[in-house]
């Protein structure tokens, strides 16, 4: 249980980070630093999917950031390699800690 709440949170705030970002190439288009084009209506949720795409490092290519707002990519694509691979490090040190003690 308590590996299973610690995947939940990590989820839930990975997912907190996701949204930060994406409000961040909002306000950057909204303010003329750049913006995201290519298979891109506007749309919240087309923020919200670039900003996931960006910090798990798929990038997938079908939106592409112009400007300044690239070095916000550059930022949430470190920021996310960084924090996952930190995240699935302390995980498996729960269950190496959860594993030993059987």
């Amino acid at each position: 249980v308590r590996i299973l709440g610690g995947v939940v949170v990590a989820i839930f705030a990975h997912s907190i980070e996701v949204m930060i970002f994406a409000l961040g190439y909002f306000f950057a288009d909204r303010l003329g630093h750049g913006e995201l084009t290519g298979a891109f209506s506007g749309t919240m949720a087309d923020y919200i999917y670039f900003s996931y795409a960006t910090f798990t490092t798929v990038g997938y290519g079908d939106i592409v950031a112009t400007d300044q707002v690239r070095m916000l990519v550059g930022v949430e694509s470190l920021t996310g390699f960084v924090l996952i691979t930190w995240t699935a490090s302390f995980l498996y040190l729960e269950m190496s800690r959860f594993w030993s003690n059987r």
